[in-house]
């Protein structure tokens, strides 16, 4: 007899099992196919029955084969929970079930560092939870009617001048401008943020970018979107659309080739670029798109071979946080004839405060914006140890910088801009509403955005197969089989209604507190049950 191999991997070892219910399967293959991560087999059973074939009884035993539907144990084909099988199944026959029993995370070790999507598991604690909007206005200080009056909901994106800066003069009864000024667009206050085209599907990318554009010139919603890094289509870059992209340029630097061989073309200029020295969803790790992600589109818009591309870490070409401001702001700012606002984007940090300091000194007033980005942001393709115990969380650093321009009169000049887990709980009105009570002009947002194209993956370890290129939703993925299950006009249409949706819902908080624009650093509007929070951040503590 032989062995049993103790070591060998079972499917009581993963984090999800497969519930199959042979009795109603009519083994159509449909789970089979629909299944990405091939988690699943059709396989031969044997099984003895008793049986009775004679008119009257008569039992014997059986023995036959049957086919049926099994769970693979191994690593590789692992199953994620997306719950696909359970989708396609007419009968119900099948469904992924979550096990308490799993040794996975333990087993995976083998391979090297555990690389999978989807945000952290152990940081879902998140401080706006434990902030409530708490000054409601009363007989003193009357409250606004948020159907009836009328609201200010716009946010700065470029550098804002002092009255006493502004190169004005008088000539008879105008007003002239002597000189130039720098450029300053008024937006709404979320931003999509930066989830590039070779992230995305095409499809799910195109989803975003048709929603952006219906908001602004449809509902008027002047909402803008950010390509991420790697570029865009040359047709959209000469497009009249391309007033709604911010462009971004990382340490990568991928796509920009074709971006600089397009702006002789370029009938508009961009919303904006965004320099991106660090983001929170990668800390340590750079970007990767992985060589499966790299589809023919992407090598042509990157101008790369199909591999595995890497994002350093940080620009390789920056040495110090003057360089950044000397080299980069001034560089891109010449590139568009100081027509375009030009931001950075950051990790939060405990150097953010000085960054932003740094930036508040810029001689040149040529620095935009400056975007902080939290640890609970983004889709996460990076290393699970990455993801669940580095980074730094964004409100309390938002909350610094805002008080160090405050503390030398030079709040609202560089407008601040946070993300980082901004609707992790779906509301992301309430979210970006205490953001800005805390000292943001507006707020970026990315994973909410996959979620209401159909993502399925969550907090608790569903799916989160971002980086795997096997994406069940068709949402991060480049297999053309599998993007083409996204459907993009509904997925665009829900992105509108939730934004339609936040509008109302910021109206309605804005007006409880008697602010008609947005209540920047109106901190004394927040209150929160947590005396460590209150004593961090400078607000009320209530209990």
């Amino acid at each position: 007899m032989e062995s049993v191999k103790t070591q060998d991997i079972s499917v009581n070892d993963l984090r999800w099992k497969i519930d199959y219910r042979p009795e109603r399967c009519t083994l159509c293959g449909s789970c089979v196919a629909s299944c990405t991560l091939n988690a699943i087999e059709v396989a031969v059973e044997r099984c003895s029955l008793t049986v009775s074939r004679a008119g009257r009884p008569e039992p014997s035993r059986e023995t036959l084969a049957r086919p049926v539907i099994r769970q693979k144990a191994g690593l590789a084909t692992a199953c994620v929970g997306c719950g696909m099988c359970e989708k396609v199944c007419p009968n119900q026959a099948i469904r992924p079930v979550r096990n308490p029993d799993s040794r996975f995370t333990l087993l995976a070790q083998a391979g090297g560092p555990i690389k999978r999507g989807g945000r952290t598991n152990l940081n879902a604690q998140r401080t706006l939870d434990h902030i409530i909007v708490g000054r409601i206005s009363q007989m003193t200080d009357p409250a606004l009617d948020s159907e009836r009056h009328t609201f200010d909901i716009r946010a700065p994106f470029g550098r804002v001048l002092l009255p006493g800066q502004l190169p004005l003069r008088v000539e008879g009864d105008e007003l002239a401008i002597t000189e130039k000024t720098p450029p300053l667009h008024w937006i709404y206050p979320v931003i999509f943020s930066d989830m590039s085209i070779g992230a995305l599907s095409t499809r799910a990318w195109e989803a975003v970018a048709l929603a952006t554009a219906y908001l602004n010139e449809t509902c008027g919603m002047p909402v803008r979107m950010s390509s991420g890094e790697g570029g865009m289509p040359v047709k959209l870059l000469e497009s009249d659309k391309l007033k709604y992209m911010i462009l971004q340029i990382a340490s990568g630097h991928f796509g920009w080739n074709r971006i600089v061989k397009a702006m002789p073309r370029m009938k508009v200029d961009p919303a904006g670029i965004l320099i991106k020295i660090g983001q929170g969803a990668k800390p340590g790790d750079g970007g990767l798109l992985p060589a499966a992600k790299v589809a023919p589109h992407i090598q042509a818009i990157r101008g790369v071979p199909k591999a595995t591309l890497h994002s350093p870490p940080n620009h390789q070409g920056l040495y110090s946080i003057e360089e950044s401001v000397q080299k980069m702001h001034l560089s891109l700012n010449a590139a568009f004839g100081f027509r375009v606002p030009v931001a950075i984007k950051c990790a939060a940090s405990d150097t953010s405060v000085s960054v932003y300091n740094n930036l508040l000194r810029d001689p040149y007033k040529i620095c935009g914006g400056f975007f902080i980005d939290g640890i609970q942001g983004g889709t996460g393709a990076a290393n699970e140890i990455s993801l669940d115990h580095t980074g730094h969380p964004v409100v309390s650093k938002l909350r610094d910088c805002y008080l160090a321009a405050v503390r030398q009169g030079l709040q609202g000049q560089i407008p601040l801009w946070a993300g980082g887990g901004i609707g992790m709980t779906g509301m992301a009105a309430a979210d970006a509403f205490k953001m800005i009570c805390l000292g943001a002009n507006g707020v970026f947002l990315g994973k909410l955005l996959i979620q209401l194209l159909g993502c399925v993956g969550n907090e608790q370890g569903r799916c989160n197969a971002c980086s795997t290129g096997r994406c069940p939703t068709g949402i991060c993925t480049q297999d053309p089989r599998l993007t083409h299950r996204l459907d993009v006009d509904r997925g665009a249409q829900n992105i509108v209604d939730y934004m339609l949706a936040l509008d109302s819902e910021l109206r309605k908080l804005m007006a409880p507190i008697g602010n008609s624009s947005l209540p920047v650093g109106r901190s004394d509007a927040l209150v929160t049950t947590d005396r460590a929070v209150a004593d961090k951040l400078g607000i009320h503590y209530v209990c």
